[in-house]
């Protein structure tokens, strides 16, 4: 049986706690709000700490650490976890800044720890099968795509937090929209040369970045594309979706978490039009990404079991910190 610990006791973490459930134990829970942490480790019968060196220093028979901290700190609490001698489990976005996940690349390595990032996202069954049948060569020379993002996001869920500022949050592309950064990185391969316009238009004073861009993407395959994200949509979640134009067949896979085939036409099989459940992360008046942190765990432990079982790890995050870091250093915001 496992032991786990979980590193940040906010939103995300009960997620995690309730997965870890079926593959084990959780130990111990951490956070820097000594009463959050209090009653998060009560509600799941594990000890409270509120510094991580604590936790480290006294749990030894530890396994696995969840990290569920602000983005920005995902680097430090990650690198002193493989320190420790534990494998990590980090939350989405891997960190902020390629720089950071190279390092953490490298401790997991010299430590001999696996270091694994949530890519729930990848989990969605219309993306699953939409893999396959590129690698397949179904579409045949693949021309290009569209990927649209199209939250809300509300002064309040910025208010009172570390989200909205440049350190820890570090931009709307890696808090809101880094799991579709993924999905388009993973179905369709890497980026050659982006450049568009960044804005914002409706969040003055609130937060340190754009609320809404625009990006026009080369990728190395020669693809040409364009990626649209804004939280600026009117009260609730509208879109992400993904549309991809090739040679021998079109697709766009929609719903509000890139979770619905909306239409195809192919010179192949089709996709089966997938009815999966929108099971978001629910946090009363906003709407997270998608909840498939049952499909994380399930791969986690399989990953642990065997070293050649394919699941997403830290090279994977690194590829999405590289590009959304590109994206910003290549679209200015005005």
């Amino acid at each position: 049986m496992y032991k786990f610990a979980i590193i940040g006791c906010g939103r995300i973490a009960p997620r995690h706690a309730e997965q870890i459930k079926k593959y084990g134990q959780l130990i111990a829970a951490c956070d820097i709000i000594k009463e959050r942490a209090d009653v998060f480790a009560e509600k799941y019968s594990a000890k409270a700490y509120y510094k991580i060196d604590d936790l480290l220093a006294a749990e030894k028979l530890l396994d696995i650490v969840c990290v569920c901290t602000p983005n920005g700190y995902h680097a430090e609490h990650c690198i002193k976890s493989a320190q420790a001698g534990k494998h990590v489990l980090c939350e989405k976005p891997l960190c902020i800044t390629s720089a950071a996940a190279w390092q953490m690349i490298e401790t997991a390595r010299l430590c001999r720890k696996n270091l694994f990032v949530v890519k729930s996202t990848r989990f969605n069954p219309s993306l699953q099968s939409l893999k396959k049948i590129i690698e397949e060569g179904t579409f045949g020379h693949l021309y290009s795509f569209q990927l649209n993002c199209f939250w809300n996001r509300p002064a309040q869920y910025y208010s009172d937090s570390w989200r909205g500022s440049l350190f820890p949050d570090g931009g709307t592309l890696y808090t809101q929209f880094s799991h579709y950064i993924d999905a388009l990185i993973w179905l369709l391969g890497d980026v050659k040369n982006v450049t568009g316009y960044r804005k914002n238009l409706a969040h003055k004073g609130i937060i340190e970045f754009e609320d809404s861009g625009i990006a026009a993407i080369e990728m190395n395959n020669g693809m040409l594309g364009g990626l649209n994200w804004s939280v600026n949509t009117f009260q609730k979640n509208m879109e992400v979706s993904l549309t991809i134009l090739g040679e021998q067949g079109s697709i766009r896979i929609g719903g509000e978490y890139m979770n619905r085939t909306e239409y195809q036409c192919t010179n192949g099989p089709d996709i089966k039009s997938s009815s999966f459940p929108e099971q978001a992360n629910d946090y009363g008046f906003y709407k997270g990404s998608m909840s498939n942190h049952d499909k994380v765990f399930e791969n986690l432990v399989k990953a642990l079991k065997d070293e050649n079982h394919p699941f997403v790890n830290a090279l994977d995050g690194l590829k999405t910190v590289e590009l959304i870091e590109k994206i910003y250093n290549s679209v200015s915001l005005s």
